[in-house]
């Protein structure tokens, strides 16, 4: 019998989060290896686990995988939350890709400059309501149904409510005027597999503090 997935990360949420989130709503246990300091990554890049020398790695069944939309699609096709043919997959991932770009300025939010964090806060809220979330409540109304794609729990489901947390950590009202969103929200959330991952005590991380931030300057030596 296989093991348990090893996931190779710091104590924090950065690229492994959706992962994290992945796995956790698939109902997969999972095992975490942190790296603590700079000689753990060492350690890792010098024993051949990193492909690219970087993070995140997931160790999943017999593998060493690297890069996180590689490991993200793996888990989804693994536990089938892909989709029930290529039309559906194709969805899927236009769909996270929007997740993507909108997370990936959210996520880099923390270590912006001081000076600049207004104008960066402006902007992805202009952009959260003006078009992701827009995109993404017309992708629901032109259905009707209780998923993205398909009328099945997907990837896509996952990862954009994994956003919406962290659009709501950042302003609440953002979410308002999306009624659609806000159910799908309340949805995934009840679903039982990732209602246990988002109590007190599960694998979820916190957002990113300043000590966290401080401490993953020292793993990466910047």
């Amino acid at each position: 019998m296989a093991g348990k997935p090893k996931l190779h990360y710091l104590n924090a949420r950065g690229r492994m989060e959706s992962i994290r989130w992945l796995l956790a709503a698939a109902g997969v246990e999972f095992e975490e290896k942190f790296i603590e300091t700079s000689k753990d990554l060492e350690k890792l890049r010098n024993d051949g686990s990193l492909m690219f020398q970087q993070v995140p790695m997931v160790e999943i069944d017999g593998m060493k995988l690297a890069q996180s939309r590689a490991i993200l699609s793996y888990i989804a096709a693994k536990y089938n939350l892909y989709g029930k043919d290529i039309k559906e997959r194709a969805l899927i991932d236009m769909y996270i890709e929007g997740v993507a770009d909108l997370n990936e300025m959210i996520m880099l939010l923390p270590g912006c400059p001081h000076d600049q964090k207004d104008a960066k806060i402006t902007q992805i809220k202009e952009k959260t309501t003006n078009r992701y979330f827009t995109a993404f409540e017309k992708v629901i109304q032109s259905h009707g149904q209780d998923y993205l794609v398909g009328n099945t729990l997907s990837r896509a489901d996952i990862q954009l409510v994994e956003l919406l947390y962290y659009v709501e950590e950042l302003d609440p009202s953002l979410l308002a005027n999306f009624p659609l969103l806000k159910a799908l929200k309340t949805r995934i959330s009840n679903v039982p597999t990732v209602k246990r991952f988002l109590q007190p005590g599960s694998q979820r991380k916190p957002p990113l503090g300043e000590k966290a931030i401080e401490e993953a300057r020292k793993v990466w030596k910047f």
